[in-house]
């Protein structure tokens, strides 16, 4: 009976040694370094010492070999049983055995019972699920920055668990997803590598399909002329799946930096345009010019003039009525790129005419029709007379002085019909 128990202890001894033999992301030296390691460790447990101890680890085969070392010595003279052996017990493994001789024989692990079976067991899982993880961070952690393609595995509400080619698992949070983005189980995704966090030896790939590096690497891979460097992206600005400003420059006069990222009919972008939702992509020349680079960012609208405050980085566009509504966009979208991609405040104000510009009133005057808080809200955003409300566009007073469109509607009412008078 106890031989049986023996022979299933070593069947199962084998079967553990087996699962980390095909262990994925570790080299073979490093493996057997491992369960060497592993097999030492509770050999230490318990003998006290693995130093006289020989392991031979075999992972093609997923077998082993264990092998105790000790030295002859006399009958009753024996100090350490670990690490010696009395003569007599020398002499049944080999007849002609004597004192000062190394005897080496074979150690059955299984005999030591499923205590140190589980130990060894408990030893190899961690330490293999150890350099798992360092060989997931060091495959990762240089890659940042790259496009990666994986498929998707688990749709959960605050993340998508997507798999790479060897099955490592990705995560694509749902801030870092396009709002248009909807996902399939087994369907295939593309994503920039964001960061790779690695709390307490446990990485975790973090992806992004709304970091402007991701529209960066996208335009690297359509426009040669970027891989070339011939053109450089200089600044991103974007609204992920709504709209985006690229502004780029060219070290090659001969080359339009414009036309060649968009390509003929806009060829070189239809991709780009898909693989993001339909976002709206603009792309202008890069210019030290700050005045400039601000015109081009408000493009469609055309500039009037521009006043530039540097230290506060801020600046005062004025624009011909009819073209406001331009430099704001849909929902205020193409003012706030603007500012992103120039990294200035920027105010629009439609331009007065000349024979208007000295009839101006303070607002502090129309105390008595609109509310002081009000006033006080408006003046907070820079505009302090009735001129400068009425010329400011009507959704800049509602995203800036952070009012309700009704309260907005009623001073521009109460200022236009002072005005009329």
């Amino acid at each position: 009976m106890a031989a049986k128990k023996n022979d299933e202890e070593q069947i199962s001894m084998i079967d553990t040694f087996r699962e980390f033999k095909d262990t994925k992301n570790i080299d073979r030296t490093t493996l057997v370094s491992v369960l060497e390691e592993s097999f030492r460790n509770v050999l230490a447990k318990i003998f006290g010492s693995d130093e006289n101890f020989d392991v031979i680890v075999n992972p093609d085969k997923g077998d082993f070999e264990i092998y105790r070392n000790r030295v002859v010595v006399a009958n009753g003279e024996v100090e350490d049983e670990n690490k010696q052996i009395a003569l007599k017990d020398a002499l049944k493994i080999e007849p002609d055995y004597e004192v000062g001789e190394d005897v080496s024989e074979p150690v059955n692990f299984a005999k030591f019972g499923r205590r140190a079976i589980l130990n060894l067991r408990q030893t190899l899982a961690s330490k293999i699920l150890e350099l798992e993880h360092d060989s997931l961070y060091n495959k990762y952690k240089d890659r940042v920055g790259q496009i990666i393609s994986g498929e998707v595995y688990q749709i959960w509400k605050r993340e998508v668990l997507i798999v790479d080619d060897e099955n490592n698992e990705l995560i694509l949070p749902k801030t870092e997803q396009i709002p248009a983005d909807v996902y399939h189980k087994g369907e295939t995704v593309r994503a920039v590598i964001l960061r790779v966090d690695n709390e307490n030896n446990n990485p975790k790939i973090i992806l992004s399909r709304t970091s402007p590096l991701f529209l960066e690497r996208l335009l690297e891979a359509e426009v040669p002329e970027i891989g070339d460097g011939l053109i450089t992206i200089r600044k991103i600005a974007r609204m992920p799946g709504e709209r985006a400003k690229i502004a780029v420059e060219s070290f090659d006069e001969r080359i339009d930096p414009v036309g060649a990222c968009v390509g003929v009919k806009g060829s070189r972008v239809h991709g780009i345009v898909r693989e993001l939702c339909n976002e709206n992509l603009d792309v202008v020349n890069y210019t030290s010019n700050i005045k400039l680079f601000i015109q081009r960012s408000l493009s469609p609208a055309r500039v009037s003039s521009i006043n530039i405050d540097e230290e506060n980085h801020k600046a005062e566009v004025f624009l011909q009525p009819e073209e406001v509504s331009l430099a704001i966009g849909r929902g205020g979208l193409n003012i706030k790129l603007a500012s992103m991609l120039t990294e200035f405040t920027i105010d629009v104000f439609r331009e007065v005419p000349e024979d208007e510009a000295d009839e101006d009133i303070y607002l502090d005057e129309f105390s008595d029709e609109i509310d002081q808080w009000v006033i006080d809200a408006v003046k907070a955003v820079g505009l302090d007379t009735a001129k400068a409300v009425i010329n400011a566009p009507r959704e800049m007073l509602i995203e800036k002085a952070d009012l309700e469109e009704e309260t907005v509607d009623h001073v521009l009412k109460v200022l236009r019909a002072e005005f009329e008078q």
